[in-house]
C-alpha cells in the first residue's frame, strides 16, 4: 500500500518504516487495550522502566492501571506450545512520567517480541532487526551488546548485598567507585580485577572477543563468547559490522534478564533510543517454560530531531 510520506509527521514516518521492517521479517501486529489489572505490574515493578503507574478503580471494584509497558501484556497472553515461536510487533501508547516535566505523559512505543521455542537464529534475527530499526531512523547509529550471563558469573563470587551496587558501577563505567566498593567489602583481588576489566572493555568484537577469551575460561563463558562471534560474523555479512560494539555497561536487571542484552544509539540523541534483551527469567517467574527476546524503540527520545529513513 502506497502512503504519501509528505503528509506524515516525524513520529508517523518512523512508525511506518519500523512496521514495514518488522512485517517483512514475518512479525504480526499485536494490539492491546489501554489498561491491565494493576496486580500484574506490582508483581513485576522492577522489570518496568518506571514504577510510577497511573491507577483507577474499575466498576467491578478491581484496581486497574493505564499500561506503562507492552511486554508484560504480550507475555500474559502467550500460549505455550512445543516448537512454537510467536513473533509480534507493536506500536502502542504507554503511560509514564516524563523526564522533562515530571508529569504523566502518553508515549508512543514501537517494538517487537519473539517468544517460545526460540533458537540462536531467532536471537540473531532480533539483533539484526534492532540494527535495521536504528538505521531506518539515522545512518549514524550504533548497537551496543552485552551478555548478562558473563556479568552474573563474576557477581556469583561476591556477596549478594553488594551486587546491585556493583551492577550500578558497571552500568555507569565507574571504575573508581567499583574499586571502593570491592575494597570496603573485602572482594578478593582476582574478582575485583575481573569486574574492573568488564567496566573498561568496549569496542568492536574483533578487539574485545580476544580479551574475553583471556579473562573467561568456563564452559558457560565460552558459549557466551562464541555467541558474540557468531553475531559479529552475521553483522559483517549483512554489512552492519560498523555499527556493532561490545559494551558491558549495557546491563539490565539480572533478576529478569539472561544472555544477550543491547542498547541502540543515534547521533544527536544523548540517551539510548532502543533497548532490549533476552528475558527468559521473567517468563520463568510467570510460570512459563518458553524463552523470549525483544526490544522497544522510544519515540519520546526522538522528539527534537528530524531524521527519517536514514537520510541524515
Amino acid at each position: 500500500m502506497y502512503i504519501d510520506d509528505s503528509v506524515l509527521n516525524n513520529d508517523e514516518k518512523i512508525i511506518f518504516n519500523l512496521r514495514s521492517i518488522y512485517s517483512n521479517a514475518g512479525y504480526s501486529q499485536f494490539k492491546m487495550s489501554k489498561f491491565e489489572e494493576y496486580d500484574m505490574y506490582v508483581a513485576n515493578k522492577d522489570f518496568l522502566i518506571s514504577d510510577n503507574i497511573i491507577t483507577f478503580t474499575d466498576t467491578n471494584g478491581k484496581l486497574m492501571a493505564l499500561k506503562p509497558d507492552v511486554t508484560l501484556s504480550i507475555i500474559k497472553g502467550f500460549k505455550e506450545k512445543e516448537g512454537f515461536v510467536q513473533k509480534l510487533y507493536y506500536n502502542e501508547n504507554v503511560y509514564r512520567i516524563s523526564k522533562g516535566t515530571n508529569a504523566f505523559k502518553e508515549i508512543m512505543q514501537v517494538g517487537l517480541e519473539c517468544i517460545g521455542d526460540i533458537k540462536e537464529e531467532d536471537i540473531a534475527q532480533v539483533l539484526l532487526l534492532a540494527a535495521k530499526s536504528l538505521k531506518s531512523i539515522s545512518k549514524k547509529a550504533v548497537l551496543d551488546i552485552s551478555n548478562v550471563s558473563l556479568i552474573a558469573e563474576v557477581l556469583d563470587k561476591v556477596d549478594s548485598s553488594i551486587k546491585t551496587e556493583i551492577l550500578k558501577c558497571i552500568g555507569e563505567k565507574n571504575t573508581f567507585e567499583l574499586q571502593k566498593v570491592c575494597k570496603e567489602n573485602n572482594v578478593d583481588e582476582n574478582t575485583a580485577s575481573l569486574l574492573k576489566s568488564l567496566v573498561s572493555l568496549y569496542g568492536k568484537p574483533s578487539k574485545v572477543i580476544p580479551q574475553l577469551k583471556e579473562l573467561f575460561t568456563s564452559d558457560n563463558a565460552k558459549q557466551a563468547i562464541a555467541q558474540f562471534e557468531s553475531i559479529a560474523l552475521l553483522f559483517e555479512k549483512e554489512n552492519l559490522g560498523d555499527m556493532l560494539n561490545i559494551d558491558f555497561s549495557v546491563v539490565n536487571t539480572i533478576k529478569y534478564y539472561n544472555g544477550i542484552v543491547f542498547k541502540g544509539f543515534i547521533e544527536s540523541v544523548p540517551n539510548g533510543v532502543l533497548s532490549g534483551g533476552q528475558y527468559d527469567k521473567l517468563l520463568q517467574k510467570l510460570g512459563k517454560k518458553a524463552k523470549a527476546i525483544g526490544f522497544a524503540v522510544y519515540l519520546d527520545q526522538l522528539e527534537d530531531i528530524d531524521v527519517i529513513g536514514g537520510n541524515n
